[in-house]
């Protein structure tokens, strides 16, 4: 792997473990590849498995929006923040969006394009 996309992936990562939305398994993930990384590991391989990780825990729009509207969203992010945010999803939705846009879930799918797995977000 080239240093460019080397340092590329890097920030991505670093992106997802400072995310505050961010699942404990997709931090596990993130600080895996960086172990891997500084140990000196393949990259190719270390991204390789990152990324098939990260594939596995994609939150759609559609499981966003049914979790945003529903009883639980709004006990997670409360009656207003909710409604707020089923309104901006929605409105991704409308666009065209597949995924979540969250500060976790976005540097995931910016991987997830850069390395040809997934086709471009509306926000990519």
């Amino acid at each position: 792997m080239d240093k460019e996309l080397l340092d590329y992936t890097a920030s991505k990562v670093d992106e997802m473990l400072a995310a505050p939305s961010a699942s404990a398994a997709t931090k596990k993930s993130a600080q895996d590849w960086k172990d891997a990384i500084a140990a000196g590991k393949d990259a190719d391989a270390a991204t390789s498995k990152l990324l098939d990780e990260i594939s596995e825990k994609q939150t759609t729009i559609d499981g966003l929006i049914a979790f945003v509207g529903s009883d639980a969203g709004k006990k997670v992010f409360g009656e207003e923040q909710a409604a707020a945010m089923l309104a901006h999803e929605e409105k991704r939705k409308a666009a065209g969006a597949k995924f979540c846009d969250c500060a976790a879930c976005r540097p995931c799918h910016e991987l997830l394009h850069k390395f040809g797995r997934e086709e471009a977000d509306v926000y990519l």
